[in-house]
Formats: structure tokens, C-alpha cells, sequence
């Protein structure tokens, strides 16, 4: 058998053992939750927690990446790099565009945390 069949066999396998596994622990941890008496949280739902900067904290990620991907095209073509040394360029500013976004994110939240504070 070649690496071509060995590959998705061993990636379906490992996949398969991880959900069993993953679903065998919850089930010990939510079996030890009930011999000391305490409610696994299967009857009710969790409420979650309201998410209001969501869709800034993305959209603001969005932007940065494609500013990102936008400065290593430029990048790219006025030096002339070359094809294999240009992936390089193409993800650092991804990376490093994307981080400023999910940054500049932060930093509009803890604003406003900070200013819904003050006032009470």
C-alpha cells in the first residue's frame, strides 16, 4: 500500500478515536459530577453570555487580512519577488495585518467597558 491510501486511513482512524474519546471523557466527567451531587447541566440549557462585539471583533479581522493580502501584493510586485519566497510575504502580512485588526478590536472594547463603567 502506497502513502496515498495510508494517509486518509490513518486520518480517519485517528479523527474516529478522537470524537470516542472526547465523548468517553465528557461522560466520566459528567458520571463523577453526579456521584458528588452536583447537576451535570443536562436538564438546562446554558444561557450564553451576549457576545456584542462579535461582529466588530470579524469584521475588523476581515479588514485587516485584506489589507494584509492587499501590502504583500504590492509588496511583491514592486520588489519582483520571486514565486516560492512570495508565500512568505503573503502570509507575514496576513498574520501581522489580522493581529492588528483583532488588536485595534480590543482596544475599541475596552473602551467602551471602560466608559460603561465610569458611568455607573
Amino acid at each position: 500500500m502506497g502513502a496515498e491510501v495510508i494517509v486518509p486511513v490513518t486520518m480517519f482512524v485517528c479523527a474516529t478515536a478522537l470524537v470516542f474519546g472526547l465523548r468517553y471523557m465528557s461522560n466520566k466527567e459528567k458520571m463523577a459530577m453526579i456521584e458528588r451531587g452536583l447537576e451535570p447541566g443536562l436538564s438546562r440549557p446554558r444561557a450564553s453570555a451576549p457576545k456584542p462585539f462579535l461582529s466588530l471583533k470579524f469584521g475588523l479581522l476581515l479588514v485587516g487580512l485584506g489589507l494584509g493580502l492587499l501590502i504583500a501584493l504590492f509588496t511583491v510586485r514592486a520588489m519582483g519577488i520571486n514565486e516560492d519566497e512570495s508565500v512568505a510575504v503573503y502570509f507575514g502580512c496576513l498574520s501581522i495585518f489580522g493581529g492588528f485588526g483583532l488588536i485595534l478590536s480590543y482596544a475599541v472594547e475596552k473602551s467602551w467597558l471602560d466608559k460603561q463603567k465610569d458611568l455607573l
